[in-house]
């Protein structure tokens, strides 16, 4: 049985891609089997080798504003098995909340700060391949910091509403939820709000409160 795990590396400065593939191929079971410097460049890649993980900076040609972003979300609808993990040279929790928008499976975001730790970079293309979700631990306390007083806030939650986050930290709709659960969209839709109150995620226009919860679940994992 084949167990690589197939790479495409993308970042618009060629030395940051090699020196990534370079750290990648030391490790037996990774195959770095093409590079982009382009979000263009990136999509032909993965048209033409399907790798299993796609790692790529965020910012790049044409605009070098959040290409590695769209390039995540068109991936989950053309390639919804397919693992993003995308790089961040800029702590931007709103690049994080924006990738897991559309679910936190087979997605994950480090800080290019990090990538000289391998054994980081491998955890995170690993976590993203298997079906998991990987979020810097910097990105997490930001947002960790945003929210009011210094206990953890999921230790306000009821099992059933803990039950309830594992389950859209998975990606699924509120319907998707009460199916597996067995219960009704609109006992989801309360206890969603109610988990919303007790994390202290106040409503506002920049962040997405659905997302800010998963990555607060994610943080315990």
């Amino acid at each position: 049985m084949n167990t690589t795990t197939r790479l495409v590396i993308a970042d618009d400065d060629v030395f940051v891609r090699a020196g990534l593939a370079s750290l990648l191929a030391d490790i037996d079971d990774f195959d770095v089997v093409a590079s982009a410097g382009s979000l263009a460049d990136l999509l032909a890649a993965v048209d033409e080798h399907e790798p299993d993980v796609v790692v790529t900076d965020i910012r790049m040609p044409p605009s070098h504003t959040d290409e590695g972003i769209l390039a995540a979300q068109q991936l989950r609808r053309s390639h919804p098995s397919m693992g993003v993990v995308a790089l961040s040279l800029y702590l931007e929790p709103e690049y994080a909340l924006r990738l897991l928008d559309d679910g936190s499976s087979r997605r994950g975001y480090l800080l290019k700060d990090h990538v000289d730790d391998v054994a980081l970079v491998e955890r995170a293309i690993r976590s993203v391949a298997a079906g998991g979700s990987f979020v810097d631990d910097e990105v997490v306390d930001v947002l960790l910091r945003r929210r009011r007083g210094s206990d953890n806030p999921l230790d306000r939650l009821t099992p059933r509403e803990r039950e309830i986050l594992h389950e859209i930290a998975t990606g699924k709709s509120n319907a998707a939820v009460a199916a597996s659960l067995f219960v009704s969209s609109h006992a989801v839709e309360k206890h969603i709000n109610s988990i919303f109150a007790k994390l202290g995620l106040e409503a506002d226009h920049e962040t997405n409160r659905r997302v800010q919860a998963v990555l607060l679940f994610l943080s315990a994992q």
